[in-house]
């Protein structure tokens, strides 16, 4: 329940707030949102499956994002784009928790049909 009402706050400030992100720096923030996504994805899946731990979300909330970045910067010091990486590994998480989170949902549906 924590990460989604964290999603929410986050949307409503997002929304709110009048904060500008100079364009040099929207590849950094970009890949750092979706390792955050992932995260709250993560959250969402442990959460069904009823092993969520606030500290395990909190510290890969802000670890994953921060070495997102990183990994950004990194690549554009060394011309690669590393931020690809990122993007990838992240993606495909998220996409593998919403994959779990649908067969949680779906099963949950099907007892209640039995019943």
């Amino acid at each position: 329940m924590y990460p989604i009402i964290g999603l929410i706050i986050g949307i409503i400030a997002g929304y709110t707030v009048n904060f500008h992100i100079p364009p040099e720096y929207s590849k950094y923030v970009a890949v750092a949102i979706l390792a955050a996504l992932d995260s709250v994805f993560g959250a969402v899946t442990a959460s069904a499956q009823k092993n969520f731990s606030l500290k395990v979300f909190i510290t890969g909330f802000f670890g994953n994002s921060l070495l997102a970045a990183g990994l950004t910067f990194l690549g554009k010091r060394l011309d690669v784009d590393l931020g690809l990486a990122a993007i990838l590994v992240f993606g495909t998480r998220m996409f593998n928790n919403f994959a779990i989170m649908r067969r949680l949902l779906l099963n949950k549906f099907k007892k209640v049909e039995k019943i």
